[in-house]
């Protein structure tokens, strides 16, 4: 039998404790501007091993790649070319992803509806005059993502008019890219926020769960917009799309800038906002757009039959008040 001192077992695990105990876990945060809009990024960890000036390149380099508004960037060079362009891995992502939803979604979301969102004065360039049925006809004609093909990394369009946006899903895109980074860094809880969209991991340093409000328009109308629920998860990304900030206005009449890309109009349904749940921000931010153009069963019943989906979705009632629904996946998130 062999016998061993206590205090020298006590004196071992402690040694070890001292080896292998992680480092107190701090938040930092960052704030800077990009893509148009503010961007927040707070994580957790025993330093800051991320910079803002890290996560500024990063979304340069994206908006050298998607930015209707760089005209120097492969996108804008892409509409103005008649054929084709080959693209970065950044482009090309997107694009994929963009195929695979605008098939799922049979068409309701396009990214070759850029040349109706710049007609209706939502893109880059202002207008004078909203466009007459004879123009949106002429337009109609370049939109369909059935006029493009990507082959490798080259982007092709079938006919010379075609002109893409990608706002849609590029921002969601943009959101994974920096979670990525964060997660090869080795971040294990964060939060990502760029323009309202969201991706988010683990709990803060003191082991409470993230919270994150979700913003709709009040029940009047005439009133500032207002959280509406508080919701938590683990891991995941939520991304919202809305008519009540984005519009403009026309004898009186709003004009959504979500344009529908079957008939060449802003969309002008039931639905307020949708909100979408998704495990990352380039398929939360792809389906809102989408979404929004259903009306609100088809909506819940289109979302409800896909995994890993949820959706909170403010929309009119006959009588036009406002009121709400949501899945019952994102009800479960939702935090009393």
């Amino acid at each position: 039998m062999i016998l061993i001192n206590k205090t020298i077992i006590l004196s071992l695990l402690m040694l070890i404790n001292f080896f292998f105990k992680g480092k107190d876990q701090h938040q930092y945060t960052l704030h800077g501007y990009a893509q148009g809009t503010d961007y927040t990024i707070k994580y957790s960890a025993d330093s800051a091993i991320v910079s803002g000036s890290e996560v500024d390149s990063i979304l340069i380099q994206i908006d050298s790649s998607m930015s209707l508004y760089k005209p120097y960037s492969l996108i804008s060079k892409f509409n103005t070319s008649t054929k084709s362009l080959s693209i970065d891995e950044h482009f090309r992502i997107v694009m994929n992803k963009s195929f695979e939803i605008y098939k799922d979604t049979k068409g309701k979301f396009d990214v070759t509806v850029a040349p109706l969102v710049q007609a209706w004065g939502f893109g880059p360039k202002p207008i004078t005059l909203f466009p007459d049925s004879a123009k949106i006809k002429e337009l109609l004609k370049d939109v369909g993502m059935n006029l493009l093909q990507l082959k490798g990394k080259e982007l092709i369009k079938t006919r010379p008019g075609i002109t893409i946006d990608l706002n849609g899903i590029a921002q969601g895109y943009s959101v994974d890219v920096v979670a990525d980074y964060l997660l090869r860094k080795g971040v294990k809880s964060f939060v990502v926020e760029i323009g309202g969209e969201i991706r988010m991991k683990g709990t803060k340093p003191d082991g409470s769960v993230r919270r994150i409000g979700i913003e709709g328009p009040a029940l009047n109308e005439n009133t500032e917009p207002q959280i509406r629920h508080v919701i938590s998860f683990n891991e995941g990304a939520v991304t919202t799309s809305g008519n009540y900030r984005k519009y403009l206005k026309t004898g009186g009449k709003k004009i959504s800038h979500l344009i529908n890309p079957k008939t060449g109009y802003p969309l002008d349904n039931q639905l307020i906002s949708v909100t979408i749940y998704a495990k990352d921000a380039i398929t939360a931010d792809g389906y809102d757009n989408a979404v929004m153009a259903m009306d609100v069963e088809e909506a819940l019943a289109f979302v409800s039959a896909r995994k890993n989906m949820e959706a909170y979705i403010i929309y009119h009632r006959r009588d036009g008040s406002v009121t709400d629904t949501l899945t019952t996946g994102f009800r479960k998130m939702i935090v009393n």
